[in-house]
């Protein structure tokens, strides 16, 4: 768990889980927005909030390896649904529902310093009961990406003001090597066309969370 702050969750998205969790059983409760709208610091707030009884589970770990990626010749639209292991990432969503006393169900995580995917670095536990699982196209309906949304309990759209949402993208890429100039081109070449996508499929969320509300 990283150290650094985070923000409050507001008291009635935090009451909303606590609904999603009284049946006693595991749940899977999905965060869904463009790029750098904050999911990944949602889903940190969330598990800190229900730190006994959660994991967070990021889409991110099945990016496909960038040597892959090479070979399809998609290295430069990397972040897009096809640079994605669609069907692994819905197999893992059907394992965690189906989970097994006394099994454990390891997941990937992608490490931005190397912008790899790293095999079975997340445990999930059995007794478990909340799983947080962030990403770009939970609710995309084309190629495996369509049966991902019926496999969560409830889907979280994530919105930001697109302002700040552009300039946390574009500090974010110069953090991890890009110079100022190839950070803004990525932004607009690669991450603003996905984030238009994203946006179509806002309407099937159950819930909207907005960082500035």
């Amino acid at each position: 768990m990283t150290t650094r702050t985070l923000p409050s969750v507001p008291p009635c998205h935090l009451a909303r889980v606590r609904e999603l969790l009284q049946d006693g059983q595991r749940k899977l409760l999905g965060l869904v927005g463009p790029p750098g709208a904050g999911k990944s610091l949602l889903a940190m707030a969330l598990q800190q909030a229900f730190a006994d009884v959660s994991q967070v589970v990021p889409m991110d770990g099945y990016h496909l390896a960038n040597v892959e990626l090479q070979r399809l010749g998609r290295a430069d639209r990397k972040g897009a649904p096809d640079t994605f292991d669609s069907a692994g990432y819905a197999a893992m969503l059907r394992r965690l529902r189906a989970q097994q006393p006394g099994e454990v169900v390891y997941a990937p995580e992608f490490r931005r310093e190397i912008e790899e995917p790293i095999a079975g670095a997340i445990a999930v536990e059995p007794q478990t009961r909340l799983v947080i699982t962030e990403g770009n196209y939970l609710m995309l309906d084309s190629g495996h990406w369509a049966g991902v949304a019926g496999l969560l309990d409830e889907v979280w759209y994530v919105d930001v003001d697109d302002g700040l949402r552009t300039r946390r993208l574009t500090q974010r890429h110069e953090e991890y090597g890009r110079s100022r100039e190839d950070a803004l081109a990525w932004v607009s070449r690669t991450d603003e066309p996905n984030a238009r996508l994203i946006e179509t499929t806002r309407p099937r969320a159950h819930m909207l969370f907005r960082w500035d509300d």
